[in-house]
């Protein structure tokens, strides 16, 4: 049931979508307002009519939604890279997730959400207006209670964590000036993720692979095509967003101390 302060998606007839927390407030748009505290009690999925009579139905917003419709300075993650990047990382409840490049908190929303209810999630950004705005993405998600964000150039000065990560997300423009501090912040065995958009990027990022005791290493792109939903007439969109990024994949290996009684 809907309840008050509860984020909710409407979603016009004409596809048209706005996420809302619901309030005692009126809600206005180009097909009339919406009377939020109406919907109190009601079951998601209801449909609602605008003072104009336009259809909106009322749905308990997914991540994929939440992601899209954060507010953004900067480019963000596409729910296609996000989707593959916290499985391969095997982001959960409980775990402890460092990432750096909080830009404007696209991907950051994504984890912390996988990350509840028990999880926490420490993101750096270096830059003090991008952090504001990531912050305020993420509370308008509900999610800001999962989440520290720490401003701070950690190509300079480092994570403060050190072998407390389960995972760590890298999404900057050099990460592989930070490799040598994620593989501090690592515990042994933890999975690293990079997100980069250009071969370059991820040429250099596999040459700092090297110099460090990671294993495992895999590179990807995905590409996502949709269909017109037309039963009659189905057939690929007109347009389709190809290539977004490549994600990179690493695992940290520890290396044991040799033992007197080991053979050489």
């Amino acid at each position: 049931m809907i309840q008050l302060g509860d984020r909710a998606l409407l979603k016009s007839e004409d596809g048209r979508e706005y996420l809302v927390e619901i309030t005692h407030r009126r809600f206005s748009t180009q097909h009339g307002f919406v009377e939020l505290g109406d919907l109190v009690g009601s079951p998601y999925g209801t449909e609602v009519k605008s003072h104009l009579g336009k259809r909106f139905f009322v749905f308990s917003p997914t991540v994929e939604e939440l992601v899209r419709h954060t507010k953004r300075q900067t480019q963000i993650i596409y729910p296609k890279e996000i989707g593959y990047l916290v499985t391969k990382l095997g982001i959960s409840s409980g775990m402890t997730v460092v990432e750096c490049g909080t830009g404007s908190g696209g991907l950051s929303t994504a984890l912390a959400w996988f990350l509840r209810p028990d999880g926490r999630l420490i993101t750096y950004e270096a830059r003090e207006e991008f952090a504001e705005l990531a912050g305020k993405n993420l509370a308008k998600a509900g999610l800001s209670h999962l989440v520290t964000i720490k401003v701070r150039d950690v190509v300079e000065d480092g994570f403060d964590e050190v072998e407390e990560a389960d995972a760590v997300v890298l999404d900057m423009r050099t990460p592989w000036d930070l490799l040598p501090h994620a593989f501090k912040a690592m515990k042994g065995g933890a999975p690293l993720g990079v997100l980069v958009p250009t071969t370059n990027q991820v040429s250099e990022t596999l040459r700092a692979l090297k110099e460090l005791p990671f294993a495992s290493i895999e590179v990807c792109e995905l590409m996502l095509r949709n269909w017109k939903p037309v039963a009659d007439r189905l057939r690929p969109d007109d347009r389709m967003v190809a290539h977004t990024g490549f994600l990179v994949f690493a695992r940290k290996v520890v290396r044991g101390e040799k033992r007197d009684d080991e053979p050489c």
